[in-house]
């Protein structure tokens, strides 16, 4: 028996060192290092020959590129389309997706929703492998969402070699892993949920997914920063990551894809955590704009547009006299640095200055603005608030701001105009640029080229 050898592996990064350190020399983060022992012998090098070969993997042979026939690739609809969207249009064959959350958010009620659905009308064959539960803990949640006999197939495994022969045995044609961070391969001596235990369980996990075309879901845990747990090449292993947010407090949850090698990754899903499991919102744009009869300072709606739905939110904007010598700019739902830049603007080109008030930006119904389109809504609000004048309840602003003041053009400005005269709203101030070639019936386009422009229209408004 070789003597083990004693190293630290980083978990943001993967990068080893032989001695502790407080930094990472790789990837420079704090208190990362993690000790792991590695154990050297033949017989452990065996298994890793035999291991490797599991899945029959013959060599691979060199090909031009004009030679490779293009097949399209095979989905599986899950039965929830919200969940489809965001993936593309559905699980492709042989797909690994990574889906990563807060805990009690939903993963598991999702997976086994999505899992028992496709049993049930797709005629697919899947697997649901759970390390962290029981399975007579999975038949009480079956049992409350209804769907305890749906023909799913379960395991409670965490042996990554166990799991890989039983799906030899069973073929299944999607698997879930609930969750990475509990399955241990023999390879290694070193405890579940450490680097190098997930990083090579998940290594083997991918492999068999790629070389037998079975779907593989895993479910990974996230730090308290909210990002996935474990080694960041992980996400660099699979083919989609997934993210389900929310607060636990409310019962709406987001699904958003922020790595997907088969669809979009600004695709948004919305669904509501009911008693009887998650049910998807196929119109967000009501539960964001949920507001009070009477117009209010400080509260603006725009139209963002997440992948290939444009949805309405509303902003909203506190401006107070601060107190202290460096005014305050908090920001949820947008970057903070985007806020300042946008006050500075506002003082340069609009001739209006914060530099003595306090800032605070909301952005209801915790939705995150990924886009710029969202500029001239965050200016529209501030104003409001910082006069105390309320905009009517029924214009909508978008549009880009740039450093020099223009109004710049988002995309598909057009149809964010339709989606908001659908919801009822009259005035729109958006770019010049995406001034509509043809009337739209029911709201009347104001186009502004300028800050300036939009300010004063404003003002006609109230």
């Amino acid at each position: 028996m070789a003597k083990p050898k004693r190293l630290y592996r980083c978990k943001e990064c993967g990068g080893q060192t032989p001695q502790w350190a407080g930094r990472c020399s790789d990837c420079g983060a704090w208190n990362s290092l993690e000790e792991e022992i590695q154990i050297s012998s033949p017989t452990s090098q065996a298994m890793i020959s035999r291991h490797s070969s599991y899945a029959g993997e013959q060599q691979s042979e060199v090909q031009a590129l004009s030679q490779v026939t293009s097949e399209k690739a095979v989905r599986w609809t899950t039965g929830l389309p919200e969940l489809d969207r965001v993936l593309g249009g559905g699980l492709v064959t042989g797909s690994v997706v990574l889906i990563g959350g807060d805990p009690g958010i939903g993963k598991s009620t999702l997976l086994l929703q999505a899992m028992a659905l496709m049993a049930d009308a797709s005629g697919v064959n899947p697997l649901y492998i759970s390390g962290e539960e029981s399975l007579q803990q999975i038949r009480l949640r079956a049992e409350r969402l209804q769907l305890h006999q749906s023909p799913l197939d379960l395991l409670a495994e965490t042996h990554a070699e166990q799991m890989i022969a039983t799906a030899h045995a069973r073929k299944p044609q999607v698997m879930v892993i609930d969750s990475i961070q509990t399955v241990f391969t023999e390879l290694l001596q070193s405890a579940p949920g450490t680097v190098a235990q997930v990083r090579e369980s998940a290594a083997q996990l991918v492999r068999f997914a790629k070389s037998s075309g079975t779907t593989l879901i895993l479910v990974g845990h996230v730090t308290k920063q909210g990002a996935l747990a474990g080694p960041r090449v992980l996400e660099h292993m699979v083919d989609t990551v997934l993210y389900f947010e929310g607060d636990t407090s409310t019962r709406f949850r987001i699904l958003r894809a922020v790595k997907n090698r088969f669809g979009a990754v600004n695709e948004l899903g919305v669904f509501g955590m009911t008693e009887l499991g998650l049910k998807e919102v196929s119109n967000p744009s009501a539960i964001f704009l949920s507001r009070g009869e009477a117009a209010v300072a400080g509260s603006v709606v725009t139209v963002i547009r997440e992948g290939s739905r444009p949805m309405l939110v509303e902003v909203q904007a506190l401006v107070d006299d601060s107190p202290l010598g460096n005014p305050r700019r908090v920001s949820v739902g947008m970057e903070q640095n985007r806020l300042a830049m946008l006050l500075a603007i506002l003082h340069r080109h609009g001739g209006i200055t914060c530099s003595d008030q306090d800032v605070f930006i909301n952005v209801v119904g915790g939705v995150k603005l990924s886009e710029t389109g969202a500029d001239l809504a965050v200016l529209a609000a501030v104003l409001s608030s910082l006069h105390d004048r309320a905009i009517p309840r029924d214009w909508v602003l978008f549009g880009e701001v740039g450093l020099t003041g223009e109004i710049r053009p988002v995309q598909a400005g057009e149809e964010r105009i339709r989606d908001a005269a659908k919801h009822g709203f009259t005035h729109a101030i958006v770019p010049k640029a995406n001034t509509p070639h043809k009337t739209i019936k029911g709201i009347k386009v104001i186009a502004v080229q300028h800050l300036s422009e939009a300010i004063n229209a404003l003002k006609q408004a109230e």
